[in-house]
């Protein structure tokens, strides 16, 4: 007779629970986007919703669904070059597709008026004006890094089910924060201009390399991995951060506007509001 019966019980029922809690939030989330991309047609047969926008947040959920489900998931939980992976699918490639489908625009397009003005005074609160610095996005997304694998952070993180996931939900959001400051095409309170955008782009890449090269030359990581592992990873954050930060770059590039000009071609032409401009363009 097997003398722990519970503890396998136990152990499959977590690993039931971290299988298919993902998949069901993928899915309603994907299921909700739908239903707000017909929502937006039936109100305005005209303009409808761009369907490339759908798709990007389709590939931006499928990335999830990559990184948080096996097989990927129970590696990382084993290997730190599969957290890694985990790390750039979660925190840099997932959030920029996610970003690009403009789920802000599309919800402020769903909605009706009154609502949509109360979203719209939320994203010019002062709040979100502070949130959506590209400074706060660049040190929750990026320079926070140096914090998690310096320190004994990233070991008590990964010593349990509820640190993976909150860890899982930093990478997410601060992703998303940082490719939205970036290049998003949703109404930003107060979006810099495209050269202050860049140089926070190039401090996000010069930090991811200083990073990973600290990390695969051992120096003051707090990793409790075997060296190949910890090397391996750390060529993993710097290739493959690389490719997701000249991704963001080319999006920055796809999404720019450049400003309208006065007759007198001194000052910019002043501009309607931003969250106007950004939802007609749709």
């Amino acid at each position: 007779m097997d003398p722990h019966p519970h503890h396998e019980s136990a152990a499959l029922g977590v690993g039931l629970g971290e299988t298919v809690v993902p998949a069901v939030v993928l899915l309603a989330c994907a299921g909700l986007y739908l239903h707000l991309a017909g929502r937006a047609r039936r109100r305005n047969p005209v303009q409808g919703w761009n369907r490339w926008r759908t798709a990007s947040f389709a590939v931006g959920l499928l990335l999830l669904a990559v990184a948080l489900l096996p097989p990927l998931a129970p590696f990382a939980h084993t290997d730190f070059r599969g957290h890694m992976t985990q790390h750039l699918l979660i925190g840099m490639y997932a959030p920029l597709a996610l970003v690009l489908a403009a789920p802000v625009t599309l919800v402020l397009r769903a909605l009706p008026a009154p609502r949509a003005r109360q979203l719209t005074a939320l994203l010019h609160s002062v709040p979100v004006r502070v949130l959506t610095h590209p400074a706060v996005a660049f040190l929750l997304s990026t320079a926070s890094l140096a914090v998690l694998y310096f320190t004994p952070l990233y070991h008590l993180a990964a010593g349990g089910p509820v640190g993976h996931w909150l860890l899982h939900t930093h990478f997410l959001l601060s992703g998303c924060l940082f490719a939205y400051v970036i290049a998003g095409p949703d109404p930003a309170p107060r979006r810099p201009e495209v050269r202050t955008r860049l140089v926070y782009l190039g401090l996000a890449i010069a930090t991811h390399a200083v990073i990973s090269q600290l990390m695969y030359g051992g120096f003051w990581v707090d990793i409790h991995a075997p060296i190949p592992q910890v090397q391996g990873g750390a060529q993993l954050m710097y290739y493959g951060g690389d490719i997701a930060e000249l991704l963001l770059a080319a999006a920055l590039v796809a999404t720019w506007r450049p400003e309208r000009r006065s007759r007198s071609g001194d000052t910019p032409a002043p501009q309607r509001s931003h969250v106007v401009s950004i939802s007609d363009r749709q």
